[in-house]
């Protein structure tokens, strides 16, 4: 069917996916390719093009270096799907053979106290399996002689299954080989929900085009907008949308290797991209929510916070042109930072996908799948996902997460 169709086909499905980017991507994917599953779905999403969505403006990379095992082992799957995504999606000879370019993730603390915290991270990475190292600033700059690590106390990297990879391929086969296998994708909106007498259940929603849609299940995959698409059903969940920004430029003097994804003490990152280009990102100290529609680039910040940066900590960054630049969201998750999953305590078939404030690419593999597995079997079998369910928010139980960006 057309990518563009408006209209669903039917008047009432198993599954209904509020938002088709990447979590609804993946939790439709992970739906149609489990035989156990053979329901209906439909995912409704309010922009085809996905020009202003999250995942379009993501750095598209992947790390193992978190500070809980779960989120570890959430990246290890996801690094495990990339690299063999041809397998996990049938043999399908059309599926590209894709890899990850290991530049690594580079951690660099300027503290003390934000050196322990690496240390503390590193066992529980090392506990997982994870390839992480530890650096002195003399290891650091005998590795990679273009950082100033005058202020650096230690570094943390891992150059095993972190780095690039291509989400956009994912993304793309995720929604084409589900059509195929039967999932309906239409460009609408939906604008209200209607609950059940006794409350406890979502029984259709409604789309702006007028159409009233009776569904088995909703679930919430909608990025930023995630708050909005829950108080239609009366529901809360603590996810707004958080401005940041991303400039790519090119260096006069390219640097010998490839550059990891550094984490500058100040915040910003900046990484590798290929042909003597860096991708940078950073957000103002100031980080309200915002609209859901502004996008407009702050282009003070480059020249007054983040180049000065940049070129402190590489020098050879003093002579640089940015060539593309932009501003996206994150989906924050201002309870915890996590991935808030699972069904709503009191609204039973409202299942929530939200709040990944940030690293939701990565962890689109494992979360579709678990969600995909909650749908089907109302629990989580591949890896358990419950500490993520909303029900942490009603108990105030936040899973403290430090490694952040």
């Amino acid at each position: 069917m057309s990518a563009q169709a408006t209209t669903p086909i039917r008047q009432t499905y198993d599954v209904v996916i509020v938002g088709g980017a990447i979590m609804g991507a993946s939790t439709a994917w992970f739906l149609s390719d489990n035989p156990d599953f053979d329901g209906s779905v439909l995912v409704i999403e309010r922009d085809m093009t996905y020009e202003n969505c999250s995942t379009a403006h993501t750095n598209s990379c992947m790390r193992q270096q978190f500070s809980t095992d779960l989120n570890v082992r959430i990246s290890q799957f996801a690094a495990d799907f990339v690299k063999n995504i041809r397998q996990y999606m049938g043999n399908d000879d059309r599926v590209p053979e894709l890899s990850i370019r290991n530049f690594g993730y580079m951690y660099l603390a300027d503290t003390e106290d934000f050196a322990n915290v690496l240390r503390d991270n590193i066992a529980v990475q090392h506990a997982a399996g994870a390839g992480t190292q530890l650096m002195t600033p003399e290891q650091i700059k005998a590795t990679y002689p273009f950082y100033n690590v005058d202020d650096i106390v230690l570094g943390s990297i891992n150059t095993v299954d972190e780095g690039y990879w291509d989400g956009a391929a994912v993304f793309d086969w995720w929604r084409r080989q589900s059509r195929e296998h039967g999932v309906e994708y239409v460009q609408n909106e939906v604008v209200a929900m209607t609950r059940s007498a006794n409350g406890q259940r979502v029984e259709s929603v409604t789309l702006a085009s007028g159409e009233v849609i009776g569904c088995g299940q909703v679930v919430n995959a909608s990025g930023p907008r995630a708050s909005r698409t829950a108080q239609m059903a009366g529901i809360d969940v603590p996810v707004e949308p958080r401005k940041r920004f991303s400039w790519i430029f090119s260096a006069e003097k390219p640097l010998e290797v490839d550059l990891p994804l550094t984490i500058d003490p100040s915040g910003v990152h900046v990484r590798e991209n290929g042909g003597g280009t860096y991708q940078c990102g950073g957000h103002s100290d100031i980080d309200p929510a915002v609209d859901y529609d502004d996008f407009h680039m702050d282009h003070a910040m480059w020249e007054n916070h983040v180049w000065p940066i940049l070129a402190t900590r590489i020098p050879q960054f003093e002579a640089i042109k940015v060539t593309h630049e932009w501003g996206g969201h994150y989906a924050m998750n201002t309870f915890d930072h996590n991935a808030i999953m699972g069904p709503h305590n009191e609204v039973e078939n409202f299942v929530f996908l939200n709040g990944f404030s940030g690293h939701g690419l990565q962890q689109s593999p494992a979360m579709g799948r678990g969600t995909a597995e909650w749908l089907t079997y109302g629990t989580y079998r591949a890896l358990d996902l419950s500490p993520f369910n909303y029900a942490r928010i009603v108990q105030d139980r936040p899973i403290i997460e430090k490694a952040v960006i």
